[in-house]
């Protein structure tokens, strides 16, 4: 591994394939590049699957500090560095173990311009990874705002009815919510001299050693980073995007957005306003307490109300999302160690329930749950497999659900007793939501006649939501491998807010 730019070559592996795909496109024609795309882009993301467990294998935990450096000067202070700790090579197999699931899902649910769908989730998921990777702040931007583009040609192209309404609001509350970032971006580069993340984690001048940010200004830096985290995680007021986005963009796109590209927000906080600002960070632990008891409350009451499975889902998540920031402002090691265990199992979690919208969707053509019901009687493996997730969402003990949401309680209830007590308001109301559900679209007698001839879960189906499962249980019964991963990672930054 010495020498080797592993982080590289896993983050432009997905580019290769895309570009591959593209040639075929060009060159060959729309139909042989249909064909041709399945298996390219399966292939790829193979490879990068395998290119990301290569380098988890070669990672040391209990080393502290970024580990596989890559560094070369780019313009004015800013450099193309790469690096990860244990938080980000966590995500980063996350990211890659979905897309060969998606793309396997994909390759039987998209029927029009295959080719070019396959070109954007390959180049989304180098630009995903590049997120986890970068270690400098003009880099992290180029690729944070860069997957806006792939995923806006996915739900805007490939999207429902109205795709055209999700898409552009998707991509204007991002883009708008970033704008405050790339300027505190901008001052802190001419301010620091440098935009290298580990420096400005620092705090100090490296020539003065003087304070980089002193409190007042670290406020104000803050809020702007504020602004771009809390639209993509996304927190309440500016979550009204999410459920739309979710609504109009095919499966697989549902998939990657709640399992990866939500916990940008989540990691921008870690990796970005705890250590950099800290002073600020605890002067906004009161807010962040706030939004994310009422993000929890308030979206699972919204939840409950909602026609479309999907949607539910959707609220679902903004929810499990408010379990991630009370953990991370909870300034202490079982919190973030549950926030960052939360992202990992809501990645798994909402990404199989997604899926299994995905699979009656296809058969039935609509998400509104009066259509269901009865589906154990012709659907019994999917009934089962739909259970599991649920339960997991829930919070089943036994799942890694279970784990993320105790661990983020309590860390927040060492801080905060109304924060966790308003949390766990949070999880009677998902099982409310969640169990309904389940017992509307599956149980009872089957009335409907259009379902009379449904089928249950195919082979493909079944191996993609099987393997779901095994992680969802493996998680919930071995937390320590994610634990023992992240661990470094949380002492660290800990270390630099001075808890």
């Amino acid at each position: 591994m010495a020498g080797l730019p592993i982080l590289s070559i896993l983050t432009y592996t997905p580019l290769v394939g895309a570009l591959t795909i593209l040639a075929f496109r060009i060159m060959a024609g729309a139909n042989v590049a249909s064909t041709a795309s399945k298996g390219i882009a399966l292939i790829t993301s193979i490879i990068a699957l395998v290119v990301s467990l290569v380098a988890l294998s070669a990672f040391d935990a209990n080393k502290v500090g970024y580990q596989f450096l890559e560094s070369v000067p780019w313009f004015g202070g800013s450099s193309y560095k790469l690096g990860v700790d244990g938080m980000s090579i966590a995500l980063i197999v996350l990211t890659t173990a979905l897309t060969p699931l998606c793309v396997l899902q994909s390759a039987t649910s998209i029927k029009d311009r295959l080719a070019e769908y396959m070109i954007c989730f390959l180049v989304l998921e180098a630009l995903m990874i590049g997120v986890f990777c970068a270690l400098d702040l003009v880099l992290f931007y180029v690729f944070f705002e860069g997957g806006l583009i792939p995923m806006f040609l996915i739900i805007g192209v490939w999207g429902g009815k109205n795709k055209f309404y999700a898409a552009f609001k998707f991509f204007l509350y991002t883009l708008l919510g970033s704008l405050l970032l790339l300027i505190a971006l901008i001052y802190m580069g001419i301010t620091a001299g440098t935009t290298d993340v580990v420096v400005l984690q620092n705090g100090l001048n490296p020539v003065t050693g003087a304070l980089l940010f002193p409190p007042e200004v670290q406020t104000w830096l803050w809020l702007a980073f504020f602004a771009s985290f809390a639209v993509k995680l996304p927190m309440v007021p500016v979550h009204t995007w999410l459920p739309d986005a979710h609504v109009e963009a095919p499966t697989a796109g549902s998939v990657v957005l709640a399992a990866v590209m939500l916990k940008m927000g989540g990691y921008g906080f870690l990796r970005f306003s705890l250590p950099m600002f800290p002073e600020a960070s605890q002067l906004f632990q009161p807010l962040m307490f706030t939004l994310s008891v009422v993000a929890i409350v308030y979206a699972s009451l919204i939840a409950f109300r909602q026609t479309d499975i999907k949607k539910l889902v959707a609220y679902s998540s903004i929810a499990h999302m408010g379990f991630v920031t009370l953990g991370i402002f909870a300034f202490n090691e079982i919190g973030i160690q549950g926030a960052i265990f939360q992202m990992i199992s809501h990645g798994v979690i909402s990404g199989a329930l997604f899926f299994c919208v995905g699979v009656i969707y296809d058969r039935m053509h609509t998400r509104e749950i009066a259509f269901y019901g009865g589906l154990v009687h012709r659907m019994p493996v999917y009934a089962a497999l739909f259970m599991l997730f649920s339960m997991a969402n829930v919070g089943l003990p036994g799942t890694s659900g279970f784990i993320g949401e105790i661990l983020t309680m309590v860390g927040g209830f060492q801080a905060s007793t109304w924060a966790a007590a308003g949390a766990a308001l949070g999880v009677i109301f998902s099982a409310v939501y969640m169990l309904t559900l389940y017992r509307r679209v599956v149980f009872g007698e089957m009335t409907n006649e259009k379902l009379f001839d449904i089928k249950d879960v195919t082979a493909l189906e079944f191996f993609i939501l099987g393997l779901l499962a095994i992680m969802a249980l493996t998680f919930g019964v071995f937390p320590g491998l994610i634990f023992d991963l992240t661990k470094g990672s949380t002492l660290e930054i800990l270390r630099m807010i001075g808890q």
